[in-house]
């Protein structure tokens, strides 16, 4: 499309071009509330786990506590305030430019409460990438940890997966799950899934790097789908 964003060509030397290359991958990270999920990312990185940089951290929300750890870690970090727009397609609009301007790799979703118009998704699509707290496609969208209660699931879990024009119905990339427990409450559950998801995404993001998916537009699926998930993970 003439407004994709221009990147960087990764020219590789083997049959692994990220590790031949100079730049590592580039994340920018969205979110709308804590941060938690930024919060192992940015751990992962500094640990040496994950080899990409965090350039950027936007978030829907001016009160968001997770602005606050992108800033400690001098990521640059800025707020789209979805209430100052007319529209979601003003919204996404200008999450576009300020994604353009920051040229990222992969744009991964940690907690970002907003549905992405079908324009910005097509815009950027196989570099969207979420993370939904539920064992996907089951109990899609909100309040999945009192679903998978009231629909007496013995397994659940969290997602990581692509980013579709349908919501939480991409290409599923990694799946971390556990047993529900009798006395599990959804606080307690979404607790105990919540600490799933920050090994389970940087594990995906981890695999992804190391496994030289990451081309110039994006994910290559094409490598990808006969591996599929590329993560699980357990409790």
């Amino acid at each position: 499309m003439a407004d994709r964003p221009d990147h960087r060509v990764r020219h590789a030397r083997s049959d692994h071009p990220l590790k031949d290359t100079v730049t590592r991958p580039r994340l920018a990270v969205l979110i709308s509330g804590r941060g938690s999920n930024l919060g192992a990312l940015l751990a992962a990185t500094r640990r040496g786990d994950l080899s990409a940089d965090i350039c950027a951290v936007i978030s829907s929300h001016a009160d968001a506590a997770g602005l606050s750890l992108g800033r400690n870690f001098a990521i640059e970090s800025l707020t789209l305030d979805y209430r100052e727009f007319k529209s979601r397609e003003a919204f996404d609009a200008a999450l576009n430019q300020a994604l353009r301007e920051k040229t990222p790799d992969l744009v991964v979703l940690a907690g970002f409460m907003r549905i992405l118009s079908a324009p910005f998704v097509q815009r950027w699509h196989t570099r969207l990438i979420n993370i939904h707290p539920s064992l996907l496609p089951r109990h899609a969208g909100l309040k999945t940890h009192q679903r998978a209660i009231d629909a007496g699931d013995r397994v659940h879990g969290a997602t990581v997966h692509l980013v579709s024009e349908r919501v939480d119905a991409g290409s599923i990339l990694g799946l971390a799950s556990l047993m529900v427990h009798p006395e599990d409450d959804p606080a307690r559950l979404a607790s105990r899934v919540l600490t799933l998801e920050h090994r389970l995404y940087p594990a995906v993001l981890k695999a992804l790097v190391e496994g030289a998916f990451i081309g110039r537009e994006g994910l290559i699926l094409e490598r990808l789908l006969p591996e599929l998930p590329l993560v699980r993970l357990h409790e």
